[in-house]
Parts: C-alpha cells; structure tokens; sequence
C-alpha cells in the first residue's frame, strides 16, 4: 500500500506546473551526469531539465521536515521509477531506464497529493536496446510473472468477495489473506499506474481529503472491527473486483525495465518495513505477515531473474542477497502455522521483540538490495 496520489488530466498538470512556481531547475547537466533533486517541504530543485536516453540517476536529498517520495513520471502520471519514505535529512540514489520523450520529477512531501514537479526532457534514441540480452529476457519473465499474479489473484478475489456479497463473515475473513497475495508479490507494477492503487489498497489514515474509502482494507474493517456486513460493504466487494479485473488488463501495458525490477525488489522491502511489520497494514485482520511473505517472495523473484547479470558485475552483492534472502526466509517460517500454506500466526501475537527481529532481517536484507539497480546497468 502507497500513499495517495490522485491522476489528474493533462490539463490540470499543467495549471498545477504552472501554478507551483517553487519548482525550479538549474542549469542542465551534462551527459553522464547525475540529477542533483533536492526535496523540501513545498519545493522540488533539479539540477537538470534534460538528459539523453538510457540510464539516468536521481541523487536525492530531503532538506525537509516530512517524508517524501521521489518520482519520474510519463505525462499521463504511470511511474517510470520512484523512490518512498526519504525521511528528513537523508539521501538517496535512484537509478532508472528511461526511452527518448517528456517526463516529470515529481517530489510529494508526505507522500500524498499530486506533488511539486519539474519537467524532464530525455533526448536521443531508446538507449536501452543495446542492453545484455541477458536483461531482456529477465524483463519478458517478469512480465509474465506479474500477468501470472493478477491472473492467479481473480479467482481468490472472487472467492473473497462472494463470501462478503453471501454475508458470511467467518468464510470472508479465511478468504481476506489469500485474495490479496499476487497482489502483494507484484505491488509496484500495479502502483505504475497511479490510479489502481488507491482505490484497492489504501488504508484509512492514507486517505486523501474527500476520497471515498474503497478496496481491501475498507472491507477487512468491516469484517474484524464492525464485525458486520451490510449493503454498502456488498457493493464495495463487487467495485473490489472491478478495479482487480483493471489491474489484470493493464498488467501488460506496464512500463518494465530491468531497474524499475530492481528499484521495485526495493520498494517491496519498503512496504515491509514501513507497513508489515509495525503491524499497520492489516491493523484488524492481523493478516500482516501473509502480505510480508508475499512482498519478499516478489522482491526475492525480481533479483533471481536479474541475478546472472548482476552476479557477472558484482559477484560479492550477490552472494550477500543471497544470504540476507535465506536469513529472511528461514525466519518467516518459524511463524507459519502450516508448513505447506500461506498460514501464519496472527500478527498480534507477534511480541515486540520478536518484531524487533523481524524489522533487523528487513533491513539487513534492504541495505544490499538497494545496490542492485547499479549492480544491473553496470
């Protein structure tokens, strides 16, 4: 789950552009170089307006008093790349595929709203064609898999929303987890579209002013809070699987790229880390470790396709994934209540020591996987 950012027209983008005129550019640098993006809490500096096509790197600096998140967006708002949660003060490096054509940076203190962007012009040809075939076959893989994961997720989906639209709270709650585990594996390609997201996986304290509460966490409310299910929840069971059934349709429109796979690898240990395990995420349902194991397994699938490249350019990153993904791995089993399911013990039985562990793994494991998007391009 991600912050909110509502899609706007092409014509509100530029009144918002237009209107935010903290968001200022230097002059451009030169091919090779870094963007410098500097974030603050109503204004976003790039160092850049233009770049040539192939790998471009955001060196981010949050000089504000919030959380922010740094994105390269295409006009109509899909994500190229994005890095959440830069708390105050810190840096970041974000490294990124982007094709010839008209981009944004967008920085969103608190990570919500449309945010305060800069334009960006990326010239020349495609550059990414000349890339390790090695790389396009990791990227047709990946894209199968994510099309695999909506595809496998519909019919779990629909076993949950009958269950609610039949009023049978015990089989709605047994089917919550499960329903939602594809899409946990594959989150960043369904929040590359912007407008998905939001309507499926927002939680009520990421709501935007005015945006009416839909999706999974809505529901899973309803059932363990409320304890109760009534008109409304049926209706939103079925607006549930319609925005799924969008999800699945668009999955293979997604702009991929072997380091948006790896930026997303990061983004999935991301959400762990910021949702999972404090425990915020599936807040009634305790179901948080069933989303934990699955944001893991899609970062840990993402690294294993891009893993022959990255291994050839730096064997000794490599080697530490792979240890710090069995160290978590080993760990999230000691917490299965079946050893051949997606059983696990609610999270509020989790003690805050053993949290405190799992939080250790997390990070062990992030610090690493923050390289791979270098280790890739090298």
């Amino acid at each position: 789950m991600r912050a909110v950012r509502l899609t706007v027209t092409a014509a509100a983008t530029a009144a918002a552009l237009t209107a935010l005129s903290a968001c200022t550019a230097k002059s451009d640098a030169k091919d090779g170089d870094a963007i410098q993006v500097t974030a603050a809490d109503s204004t976003c500096e790039t160092s850049s307006t233009s770049v040539p096509a192939g790998q471009v790197t955001l060196k981010i600096e949050n000089k504000g008093s919030k959380a922010t998140e740094v994105e390269i967006l295409f006009p109509d708002d899909r994500i190229v790349s994005e890095k959440e949660n830069i708390g105050p003060g810190t840096k970041y490096t974000l490294t990124a595929e982007v094709k010839a054509g008209s981009y944004e940076i967008a920085c969103r203190p608190g990570m919500k709203g449309h945010g305060v962007r800069q334009k960006l012009t990326v010239t020349g040809g495609a550059g990414a064609a000349k890339r390790n075939p090695k790389l396009d076959q990791a990227v047709a893989e990946y894209r199968q898999y994510a099309q695999d994961q909506a595809d496998e997720t519909l019919p779990k989906a629909e076993t949950f929303v009958k269950a609610v639209e039949d009023g049978d709270l015990e089989a709605a709650k047994k089917a919550y987890g499960l329903s939602r585990l594809g899409w946990e594996r594959t989150e960043p390609v369904a929040e590359s579209f912007g407008d998905i997201d939001p309507k499926v996986d927002v939680r009520e304290d990421g709501l935007e002013a005015g945006q009416k509460w839909t999706g999974w966490h809505r529901l899973e409310k309803a059932l363990w809070h409320d304890k109760k299910i009534g008109a409304e929840e049926k209706a939103l069971a079925g607006r549930l699987l319609t925005d799924l059934k969008d999800w699945q349709g668009r999955v293979g429109k997604a702009e991929i790229t072997p380091t948006s796979m790896a930026n997303g690898a990061k983004e999935l240990l991301d959400e762990v880390a910021t949702g999972k395990v404090t425990g915020e995420e599936d807040r009634y349902a305790h179901t948080d470790l069933v989303d934990f194991k699955g944001n893991v397994e899609g970062a840990q699938k993402a690294y294993e396709l891009l893993k022959p490249v990255a291994a050839k350019n730096d064997p000794a990153l490599t080697e530490e994934l792979d240890k710090q993904f069995a160290a978590l791995d080993t760990l999230l089993d000691k917490y299965r209540t079946d050893k051949t399911s997606y059983d696990f013990v609610s999270y509020d039985k989790v003690t805050k020591d053993q949290r405190k562990e799992l939080s250790d793994a997390v990070n062990a494991l992030a610090e690493p996987l923050s390289k791979l998007a270098a280790a890739v391009v090298k």
